[in-house]
């Protein structure tokens, strides 16, 4: 399913099914009133849809360790996202339950799997990383875990989930997501009175960043597929990766094809360079026409060409990717690279990537950030001016920072 599909059942069949289940659970709270539990000893993770956000939620995941070090953690997620809590290696692989979100039936059926799988497993928390999806509030609950936290509406103007959470922790928007997700564990050390969760300052110490240590296989077999498609031994070339697509999440977020191509001809006038286009095989189309109209044999389209480890590979051999607000912005930061995060109708404020090497190029317009969690991410927006604001001139300006020793 497309996103527009997920939005239209998330909003059409999971607004119904909270109010239903809200009701139900209310009923069962008169009829039984809640218990004081002991420390949790199966802990889950949801994150349905999106990659990027599971590296923003690595101080999350360190800080449940250290508060609860006996627990045993699960995680929930797409089966096409999967691979990305696998490099993180917090969760056991046999502990990741996915769903097939790329067929309606599957999904449906995937669904209906994975929570029996999870009703099986008699988990104690569930941790919604989700923001707002009523889905994910419906299998939080459904799981049959005592402690369901998530984020909570209260009085603001953000989706409906019910009143299906035993922890509600506000969404707040004007500190970074990382904060945000970070404060779904520490809602269950709070009183249970707390409302909202969760009243504490905030530690701007407390945002660890993975490593991924690259396999020298997966280096050598990335070199293998460069020379493969490069005019000449790319070896001792400065290698400068461009990713120009965006998720289909938020396609708002590209920074125009025009400017990519302008940007990959002023690179180029240094003969030691080569220049990569990245993105998945359903990107090489796009990849293509700007590799042609850059009309150079040291840009090549990498599209497609790599396995999600592969890609981290790739990463940890490049000088500098220049990217869209997208997953690659946070994943490049568990390698050497250097990163230029494109950013315009989201902000840094909230998504910035975490990593010291970065920089973000970002017009701070009166209409930015337009996508949000209180509006579905979807944008009235038809012409990204915000992006369109950042020229080839800054970025290149920021590329020579980024080269810099």
């Amino acid at each position: 399913m497309n996103i527009t599909s997920m939005q239209f059942v998330d909003r059409w069949v999971g607004v119904p099914l909270c109010f239903l289940l809200t009701c139900v659970h209310t009923l069962g709270r008169w009829l039984r009133p809640p218990r004081p539990a002991p420390p949790p000893r199966k802990i889950l993770f949801m994150e349905i849809s999106e990659m990027g956000s599971m590296v923003l939620a690595y101080p999350l995941f360190r800080k449940t360790m250290d508060l609860f070090p006996q627990a045993e953690l699960y995680f929930l997620t797409f089966r096409q996202n999967r691979h990305a809590i696998d490099i993180l290696d917090v969760v056991p692989e046999e502990n990741v339950f996915t769903i097939d979100g790329e067929h309606p039936i599957r999904f449906v059926t995937s669904t209906w799997s994975a929570l029996r799988a999870l009703r099986k497993q008699k988990l104690d928390v569930i941790l919604d990383m989700e923001l707002f999806a009523r889905f994910s509030a419906a299998m939080s609950w459904l799981s049959g875990a005592r402690a369901r936290v998530g984020f909570h509406r209260f009085h603001n103007e953000g989706l409906y989930r019910g009143n299906l959470l035993s922890h509600q922790v506000e969404y707040n928007p004007h500190i970074h997501m990382a904060y945000n997700l970070l404060n779904l564990i520490l809602a269950l050390t709070r009183p249970a009175g707390e409302r909202p969760h969760v009243k504490l300052p905030i530690e701007p110490e407390s945002l660890p960043i993975p490593a991924y240590t690259v396999p020298e296989a997966d280096k050598a077999l990335v070199w293998e597929k460069i020379a493969s498609l490069a005019p000449e031994d790319p070896a001792g070339k400065r290698i400068i990766l461009l990713n120009p697509n965006a998720s289909d999440l938020i396609p708002l977020r590209r920074w125009p094809l025009d400017n990519y191509i302008s940007l990959a001809q002023r690179l180029l006038e240094s003969p030691d360079r080569l220049v990569l286009l990245t993105g998945t095989r359903a990107e090489h189309a796009r990849a293509e026409q700007l590799t042609e109209a850059v009309g150079s044999s040291r840009c090549l389209n990498f599209t497609g060409q790599t396995t999600f480890a592969q890609l981290l590979a790739l990463y940890s051999i490049a000088d500098v990717l220049v990217t869209n607000d997208s997953g690659p912005v946070h994943f490049s930061t568990l390698t050497r690279t250097r990163t230029l995060a494109l950013f315009g109708p989201e902000t840094p404020d909230l998504y910035g990537p975490l990593g010291k090497d970065c920089r973000v190029a970002y017009a701070r317009y009166a209409c930015s950030p337009c996508v949000s969690a209180f509006n579905h991410r979807r944008s009235p927006c038809s012409d990204n001016r915000c992006l369109q604001a950042i020229t080839v001139d800054q970025v290149m300006e920021d590329i020579k920072i980024l080269l810099l020793p």
